[in-house]
């Protein structure tokens, strides 16, 4: 992928995967949105997954999740089906899981798992520019296996939901459509994204902590981070600045920050336990990742701009209930249930 193609809105949506191909891969696009006050929020998401080497096993995921931070009652379903009855376009914005349809602008289906069921008649919209997490030319490159862009960040939702039974009518919530891809899921990460700020509900995030394993050995931690706030993108996420930059997370709370001679971003993400459902990723060469998936974080966020000559000026940035937050790892201790 060059960098013309990464700056084209239309394509940016393309799928990446070529069917039956050997090398493992995964390919996501998921959806998400927050109540416009209260601690409501979906996440849908339309999976490829293909183990390494054996492309004839390849599947087609389809994931919800309703979270009531309310009652925390959350709701997660996923379906599986075999790669054959999905289709994902490699020119043009096309998803299809079974009978589950994702589009330009439109989203639909119904998913079932066990004794719950989520169904979707959705329809989102939006005018901002793609967000890339990475430097543009990360995203031809064999480092890192696993890329993120945001397709739209600050997609407005209208619609329905229908979760076990119950009538939930989406009336412009604030979220964004994701696209990401890889050979192989990152090794250890924190997530975290926020579309709308109670604060400042036109500014977006978008920031990671992450560990990648080459061979034997571990990366530092490393933590890109991008900020559009009033009319401006803050993208601290050069190579050398990620490695400098701080991230640290445990269960369930991530401090970061990142500096340069012009500018600090530092933050909090936090949730409680019961924000969290356990999700389980299946990686291309093998074996599985947990998911500690969560749409309805806390974040603080501190912007402050330095002036050679003048005296700092601080924002700060909050957002209760209204932020993701994702932790994805390989441990076994973390004491959320695994849902779906």
């Amino acid at each position: 992928m060059d960098t013309e193609l990464s700056l084209n809105r239309r394509q940016v949506n393309w799928t990446r995967y070529q069917p039956g191909q050997k090398a493992g891969h995964y390919e996501s696009f998921f959806l998400r949105a927050n109540h416009p006050s209260r601690s409501l929020a979906f996440w849908i998401r339309y999976t490829i997954f293909s183990p390494q080497d054996r492309p004839e096993d390849a599947l087609g995921e389809l994931w919800a999740v309703y979270f009531d931070g309310e009652t925390s009652h959350n709701v997660a379903v996923k379906q599986e089906v075999p790669f054959s009855q999905c289709a994902f376009s490699p020119s043009a914005f096309s998803v299809r899981v079974a009978d589950a349809l994702l589009e330009p602008g439109w989203l639909q289906g119904t998913v079932t798992s066990g004794r719950h069921s989520i169904s979707l008649d959705l329809h989102f919209a939006g005018d901002a520019e793609p967000l890339f997490l990475l430097p543009l030319r990360f995203y031809k490159t064999g480092f890192p296996k696993a890329k993120s862009l945001v397709g739209l960040p600050m997609a407005v939702y209208n619609g329905l939901l229908h979760v076990d039974g119950q009538e939930i009518a989406i009336a412009d919530w604030l979220g964004s459509q994701n696209h990401n891809w890889g050979s192989k899921h990152t090794d250890l990460y924190a997530w975290g994204q926020v579309a709308g700020f109670d604060t400042h509900p036109d500014s977006f995030l978008e920031v990671a902590t992450a560990r990648v394993k080459i061979g034997p050995f571990w990366t530092p931690y490393m933590t890109p981070l991008v900020l559009r706030h009033e009319g401006e993108e803050i993208a601290l996420n050069a190579l050398l600045q990620t490695i400098r930059a701080k991230g640290t997370f445990r269960y369930f709370a991530w401090n970061f920050r990142s500096e340069t001679d012009d500018v600090c971003v530092e933050g909090t993400i936090t949730a409680s336990r019961e924000a969290f459902v356990g999700l389980n990723y299946y990686n291309p060469p093998g074996g599985n990742k947990h998911c500690l998936n969560s749409k309805i974080a806390s974040c603080q966020l501190k912007l402050t701009r330095k002036q050679a000559g003048k005296a700092s000026t601080t924002e700060v940035l909050s957002a209760k209930h209204r932020a993701a937050f994702e932790i994805l790892t390989d441990d076994r201790d973390h004491g959320i249930e695994i849902r779906a």
